[in-house]
């Protein structure tokens, strides 16, 4: 177990943050299922808005990866461009 305070202190740091990440991520990934789920294409148009910017807020604070971010709403959007 740590004993400085330094280490303890980074310890719940480390714990506080692993669960912001995990539920954040949750969140978002909930929000991919719901939109590539979705058959019409005006409601999966305002959908994309709101998930690329979940995708964009998670990459900048390096939840998830950058490219991983860019990947996934470049496959939303062909999603979205191919519905009628």
């Amino acid at each position: 177990m740590a004993n400085h305070k330094s280490s303890k202190k980074r310890i719940k740091q480390t714990i506080t943050r692993n669960l912001n990440n995990r539920y954040y991520g949750k969140i978002t990934r909930n929000a991919v299922r719901k939109l590539r789920a979705t058959t019409e294409k005006g409601e999966a148009a305002t959908q994309l808005v709101a998930v690329s910017s979940m995708l964009d807020k998670l990459a900048k604070k390096n939840v998830i990866h950058a490219n991983k971010a860019a990947n996934l709403k470049s496959k939303l959007a062909k999603h979205v461009n191919k519905l009628a």
